[in-house]
């Protein structure tokens, strides 16, 4: 069972939200978030990502760059941008994006869950993120950015959410994006952290380096501690909860380069070994085991025999595991899609239309359109201690930052 606990967040000043929120960190280059960040003095960028701050030629990681994101925090809260709550709490994040609803629970889940397996993980972490993420929480004392968690759903916790989700919101804004975000204080606090104790497991559906550098963290502050107690707030890290049923989970697409540099027909006539292979007018699959190609101006379906699958195995079955051993590999060499030059990933928001574009420009050779993973696949590999291949998912909407920050005093 679970330990999720309510918390005096720092969060925006009513009618500051929209001024403060951002994209998290990790989902935009430097370049870009500088361009995000102009003309929007309060931009939790500022603080999130605060090398914008400072000429290209300083190191993003230095330690100037660190300490600009601690004096944000604070100048936030001393202008009144930002301000604390008085007594512990808990939030309800919902987020619409057009038909899309999804509302998620915002409390701070325990470091222990996450060290002995109650918090589910599938993904391996990299160390220089997770190294830049720790400096940056025990720099600025805070977690700044959320994580993405998801658990079966609940009937205890949905009514509770229901309820709650009725009264006057405290925060309603729309982003740049067209996503609107909502958010309500709940009304009870203690019902929400009783109900989460009968919640077996939670699962990090996004945020793998929050959570990591949250618990390093909080394990060196325990380490330290004269006399560390179970309560204590640098234990535990800021987090949003959602009911697995609610989520949107894009294809995570690929686009590759041929090192061999082969005619349309080779490559095709390779991918035709391994599965049955037909020109479409279909630019995204409809079911599992199935691949979109973009390639000379035209799509093709590629089908793999499902007798050939084994779906007794969480990772085996998957479709980026598919692609990886049958496609990936034998066919264009691409033996570790993480450092191979020849495969860039696009994010399932942007579409087919955006590997159409990278191939025909010439920079790709072909595309490769995804069925997206589910929702209980991610849920079969965490539970089998298994880890899942690079890029298998893209969750959307995105989480925004700057909505709540939880302190670690």
């Amino acid at each position: 069972m679970v330990s999720m606990q309510s918390f005096c967040a720092i969060r925006p000043r009513k009618g500051m939200a929209e001024a403060v929120v951002a994209l998290p960190y990790d989902v935009m280059s430097t370049e870009e978030a500088r361009v995000m960040v102009e003309g929007r003095p309060y931009s939790f960028l500022r603080i999130s990502r605060s090398e914008v701050e400072f000429g290209r030629e300083v190191d993003a990681h230095s330690d100037e760059v660190y300490a600009r994101s601690r004096e944000n925090l604070q100048r936030y809260l001393r202008e009144g941008v930002l301000e604390t709550d008085s007594e512990p709490q808990v939030y309800l994040y919902r987020q619409i994006m057009g038909s899309h609803v999804q509302t998620g629970v915002v409390m701070c889940a325990h470091i222990d869950d996450y060290l002995e397996d109650r918090i589910k993980k599938h993904e391996f972490t990299r160390k220089d993120k997770e190294d830049d993420r720790a400096r940056h929480v025990a720099e600025t004392g805070a977690h700044t950015g959320p994580v993405f968690l998801a658990y079966r759903d609940d009937a205890a916790i949905g009514a509770l959410m229901d309820e709650d989700t009725k009264g006057e919101a405290l925060y309603d804004l729309v982003t740049d994006d067209g996503i609107r975000h909502i958010v309500w204080r709940s009304s009870s606090p203690q019902a929400y952290e009783k109900a989460f104790e009968l919640v077996p497991a939670l699962y990090i559906a996004d945020g793998h380096h929050r959570a990591a550098s949250a618990v390093r963290v909080g394990v060196d502050r325990r380490a330290a501690a004269a006399d560390p107690t179970q309560d204590a707030p640098y234990l535990h890290f800021l987090a949003v909860a959602f009911p697995a049923t609610s989520l949107k989970i894009m294809p995570y697409n690929r686009v590759l380069k041929d090192a061999q540099n082969r005619s349309t027909q080779e490559i095709l006539a390779e991918l035709g070994k391994v599965g049955c292979l037909e020109e479409t007018t279909l630019k995204a699959p409809v079911e599992a085991g199935s691949f979109c190609i973009y390639i000379d101006k035209k799509w093709y379906l590629l089908t793999i025999a499902p007798e050939s699958i084994d779906t007794s195995d969480p990772v085996a079955s998957l479709d980026v595991d598919i692609l990886q051993k049958r496609v990936l590999a034998p066919i264009f060499g691409i033996a570790d899609p993480r450092t191979d030059t020849r495969i860039e990933f696009v994010g399932g928001i942007r579409g087919p239309s955006e590997l159409e574009r990278r191939v025909d420009s010439g920079e790709m050779r072909l595309g490769i359109s995804m069925f997206p993973t589910q929702i209980h696949q991610i849920f079969d590999v965490s539970d089998a201690g298994g880890v899942m291949p690079p890029k298998s998912t893209w969750f959307e909407p995105k989480l925004r930052s700057g909505l709540f920050v939880h302190a670690l005093d």
